[in-house]
C-alpha cells in the first residue's frame, strides 16, 4: 500500500474551510448592534450649505466609540483653519460629547443620549436621533432624523 505524503496537510486545509464557514455565516447574521461596537473612524462628513457648497468644508479627524453595554463617545477634531467653527456640536474646532445610545433596528434609528459635552447645555439631556446605514464593506453612515438637517457622516469601523 502507498503511502501519501500530503495526506496530513490536506487534512488541516480541509478542516480549516469546513470550520469558516460556520464563521462566515455568523457574521452574515450579526445584528446592526453587534456591528455597530466597536471604534469607528471618521471617514467624511457631507455638511450642504445655504450657498451649496456641499463637500468644500475643511475634513476634521475623528472616533467615533459604541459599546457593548450601551455607552458611547464622540471626538472630532477640525483643522487650524476652521479652529472658529463653532455651533450646536462644535467649539471652537472641536466637537465632544458622551452618554449613551439606543438602536432601533427595524426603523435603523440610533439615538445618542448626551450625558456630557463640550458645548455644555446646548446638548447635555438631550435625545439626538440619527438615521443608520452600515453598509457591507464596514462602514457606518450616520444622518440626522431632523428633516431640516441634510448632513451626513461616514465612519469606517477600525
Amino acid at each position: 500500500m502507498k503511502t501519501l505524503r500530503y495526506a496530513p496537510w490536506v487534512a488541516v486545509v480541509a478542516i480549516t474551510g469546513v470550520l469558516q464557514i460556520p464563521f462566515a455565516r455568523a457574521q452574515d447574521h450579526q445584528s446592526d448592534r453587534e456591528r455597530l461596537i466597536g471604534a469607528w473612524r471618521l471617514e467624511h462628513i457631507e455638511s450642504p450649505t445655504s450657498d451649496s457648497r456641499a463637500g468644500k468644508s475643511p475634513q476634521p479627524k475623528g472616533m467615533l466609540i459604541y459599546t457593548r453595554d450601551g455607552h458611547m463617545s464622540v471626538q472630532l477634531m477640525y483643522p487650524r483653519s476652521a479652529s472658529s467653527l463653532s455651533n450646536e456640536y462644535v467649539q471652537s474646532g472641536y466637537e465632544a460629547s458622551f452618554g449613551s445610545y439606543t438602536i432601533d433596528e427595524n426603523t435603523h434609528t440610533l439615538t445618542h443620549h448626551v450625558d456630557g459635552s463640550i458645548t455644555g447645555d446646548r446638548l447635555v439631556g438631550k435625545d439626538l436621533p440619527r438615521v443608520y446605514t452600515l453598509t457591507s464593506g464596514g462602514l457606518l453612515i450616520i444622518r440626522s432624523a431632523k428633516s431640516d438637517e441634510y448632513w451626513s457622516v461616514t465612519w469606517q469601523h477600525y
